[in-house]
């Protein structure tokens, strides 16, 4: 335990080395958010990966697999995949063109300040969830690796502390740098434990597939009728749609050399994300098979399934697959984390406080780094609030991007590929798109409260189509009378 320790705290200190290292490149302030557009091929892809292999992908994802198979984890790695993709094939090209800044930029260029400014509020506060999920698993992983010596809520403090330092010193440079390093972590960690957990099945990875298959593991679809079709539909574009209005996503995209890298390295990074992500499953799911008595521990009321892969390792795996693993499973974390906490930090600067401020480039990123050690700070708390209630990491992922899906995901669509959309119809989107999510959902805890049979429609769903109509309606009855901003 003493040797992992350590190895953690000399990653950790290695990962702030890289982002004093990274701080040598930013000049101004789209070094710090966009990595001065110079990104290769290579790290493009790698830092697309890393967008959303976190501590969702090897903790989170594994333990609902495990409970409600195939069809639990539509909305990720599926829906988070495919928005990657769906990014690279739609957006990545149309967006690079214009030479923007943060999302919240393009808002603003077609629809005016009170749209880029709704949607940018709209957009910071999704991050709270993914970012406090990254900061509670830290602070899981802090806690398991000392022994318990280290409470939870230090651990936590340590975590964000550690990504916070690299992140306000190396900016979009630091994560780029730390993203590439740590996939090949992640590489040959998850899959070095992956060869020990079939080693130690008999029959190997095939009896582990088998056993998956006979447990009726990889059903996929929903039942045949409309309530559960619909139902999987809004659990799927909750991160297939949700995610794409995202900084994280658009900062890393905007981050490559070229039109060409950014819609390569984005299509190939959310392929590479949805393949990879079934290696963890493959661990946890093994783990089950020759540790049953773990995993039915913390299945059981009062265990927690984010506890079982990192406990695995620790009972049975030797001391340098827990290095690789642990290694990797920080790698997945940071990486994630540090992204994810520049993004709302960005739109923060950019979008919400420069017009406030009218700051120029230096004063921006000045403003840029404050945002993101006080961004930081509310995250820490916001975390120690979702853990306390007993919110899993994939529950406060999944819940993190239904504000953007119905706020700010039509408006960039039709903003992009219809002519006729008009200020007007964006902001009818936005009210109509949220109000009728937040109204239904709502209901839907009533009825839940109440015991009643729940909405046919998910809130999520009915929101994004509402916000669509919203869009096209508003649009048609107010066009817009100056051409806008191209």
């Amino acid at each position: 335990m003493e040797t992992l320790s350590l190895f953690v705290i000399l990653y950790i200190l290695f990962t702030i080395f890289i982002g004093l290292y990274a701080s040598r490149k930013i000049a101004g302030s789209s070094d710090f958010v966009l990595a001065g557009r110079s990104l290769p091929l290579y790290v493009t892809i790698a830092t697309v990966f890393a967008t959303w292999f976190g501590s969702e992908a090897v903790l989170g994802i594994p333990s609902t697999f495990i409970e409600e198979g195939m069809g639990g984890i539509v909305a990720d790695p599926f829906g988070a995949g495919l928005c990657l993709i769906f990014v690279g094939l739609f957006f990545a090209a149309r967006l690079y063109r214009m030479k923007l800044l943060t999302i919240g930029d393009f808002y603003k260029r077609k629809f005016g300040r009170t749209v880029e400014l709704l949607v940018s509020v709209a957009i910071c506060i999704s991050y709270l969830g993914w970012v406090a999920a990254q900061v509670v698993a830290l602070g899981l992983i802090i806690q398991i690796v000392s022994g318990d010596a280290i409470p939870f809520t230090l651990a936590m403090v340590v975590g964000i502390t550690a990504v916070v330092i690299y992140t306000v010193i190396g900016g979009m440079w630091a994560v780029a740098y730390t993203d590439f390093i740590q996939m090949m972590m992640i590489l040959v960690g998850l899959i070095a434990v992956a060869i020990l957990v079939a080693m130690n099945v008999e029959g190997g990875a095939t009896a582990v597939i088998q056993e998956a298959k006979n447990q009726n593991r990889f059903d996929f679809w929903p039942e045949w009728n409309m309530a559960a079709i619909l139902g999987f539909v809004g659990t799927f574009i909750t991160l297939a749609l949700g995610s794409i209005p995202q900084q994280d996503v658009f900062q890393r995209v905007m981050s490559a050399r070229s039109e060409k890298t950014a819609v390569i390295g984005t299509v190939l990074g959310g392929s590479f994300y949805i393949i990879f992500c079934f290696v963890p499953i493959f661990i946890v799911f093994g783990a089950s098979m020759i540790d049953p008595a773990l995993v039915e521990g913390h299945m059981a009321e009062g265990g927690d399934t984010q506890r079982i892969l990192p406990e695995f390792i620790l009972g049975r795996a030797p001391i340098v697959i827990q290095i690789l693993f642990f290694g990797a499973l920080l790698s997945a974390i940071m990486s994630t984390a540090s992204g994810t906490l520049l993004a709302p930090s960005a739109i923060l600067a950019e979008n919400i406080l420069k017009p406030v401020w009218n700051l120029k480039d230096k004063s921006l990123l000045l403003a840029l780094r404050l945002c993101v050690l006080g961004f930081a700070v509310v995250v820490l708390g916001y975390a120690y609030l979702s853990a306390s209630a007993g919110l899993s990491i994939f529950e406060m992922v999944e819940n993190a991007y239904l504000l953007p899906l119905c706020g700010a995901f039509v408006p960039l669509v039709f903003g992009i590929y219809w002519s006729k959309s008009s200020k007007a119809g964006a902001l009818a989107s936005i009210f109509c798109g949220v109000g009728s999510w937040a109204v239904l959902e709502v209901l839907a805890f009533q009825a839940a409260a109440n015991d009643m049979d729940p909405m046919i429609v998910p809130p999520q769903l009915a929101g994004v189509i509402i916000a669509a109509l919203a869009m096209v309606v508003g649009s048609l009855v107010r066009p817009d009378t100056i051409k806008p901003e191209e």
